[in-house]
């Protein structure tokens, strides 16, 4: 089974054929973490509702939690205006980062109102 050839013909990939996908916590819209996915990766998770990413430094798929347990059961998948990000809303069990925290953006704080 291959990717919707409609939906792979709106996809902006990069030279290497990826397109970079945001997971965001479902009702809190906390931004988690952010992967990459190909055309293989993006109809695994749009087949199984687990998110499936590219792993640029192993070369391999990886489904989030397949080892660790920290799960993402994917909600939603959002293409946006530009067909170059994915957004994907997901119910996340435990951390999401692999530091072991909750979201990988809650580290370095750059700028804040607050």
């Amino acid at each position: 089974m291959t990717l919707d050839p409609g939906l792979a013909a709106r996809l902006k990939r990069t030279a290497d054929g990826l397109v970079c996908a945001v997971a965001q916590q479902r009702g809190t819209g906390e931004v988690l973490m952010v992967a990459w996915m190909d055309d293989e990766a993006l109809r695994r998770t749009l087949a199984t509702r687990r998110a499936t990413y590219w792993s640029r430094s192993r070369g391999e798929y990886w489904v989030k939690g397949e080892t660790s347990g920290h799960t993402q059961r994917v909600h939603e998948v959002r293409l946006d205006c530009d067909g170059d990000t994915l957004l994907l809303v997901v119910d996340q069990e435990g951390p999401a980062c692999h530091s072991g925290t909750r979201t990988c953006f809650d580290t370095d704080l750059l700028l804040s109102d607050g």
